[in-house]
């Protein structure tokens, strides 16, 4: 079985430090990272955020979801994006005119533009990395170790374990694109 490449975010142990994100922008030496890092709104769960001293702060992680059907290279005219065999999608600076259709079709709003170079950019999964067999420096540099990677298709790796529990979830399954990053939701929370 080929292998698959994707990502758990532990919603537990995240705590907002943003280290993610500086690792990402650090290492692709781009404006900036691609991750972001979103306080998650509580209400839906009709859990307030609280007030201080007694806060419900959950952090949400959002990145390329690397999808099974990506939107994105679906809508790049000149086929400048392409999933690899690995399960990562790539997008080809040499390809890339700038034309930004693929940033519109992207429903996670994972893909930017930079202005200076007058092309799109996006998580690559640390591509340069994998073929070291290292993995992405987000997830080496999360302080609250809260990013996992693996294959997914390796019911022994680590993010396959991941995954077997319940309450995993995905970001906008309604779109259909099949995302290679999942989630653990945060335990509920504890009475004091």
């Amino acid at each position: 079985m080929k292998q698959n490449y994707g990502m758990v975010i532990d919603q537990e142990r995240c705590i907002g430090c943003e280290a993610c994100k500086v690792a990402c922008k650090n290492e692709n030496k781009g404006l900036q990272g691609y991750i972001r890092v979103m306080t998650q709104d509580t209400s839906q769960k009709d859990t307030p955020a609280g007030t201080f001293p007694n806060l419900n702060m959950i952090f949400l992680p959002t990145l390329c979801n690397h999808c099974e059907h990506p939107p994105c290279a679906d809508a790049c005219p000149l086929e400048a994006i392409t999933k690899e065999d690995y399960g990562a999608v790539i997008l080809d600076q040499a390809i890339c005119d700038g034309c930004q259709t693929c940033l519109y079709a992207c429903p996670y709003g994972a893909i930017i533009f930079n202005s200076e170079t007058d092309k799109a950019e996006k998580c690559n999964l640390c591509r340069h990395r994998i073929d070291e067999g290292l993995d992405p420096f987000c997830v080496i540099c999360c302080e609250g170790q809260a990013i996992h990677f693996g294959d997914l298709n390796d019911p022994v790796s680590n993010v396959s374990k991941l995954l077997s529990a319940e309450n995993r979830y995905t970001l906008k399954p309604e779109a259909g694109t099949g995302p290679s990053v999942y989630y653990c939701p945060p335990q509920e929370p504890r009475g004091l």
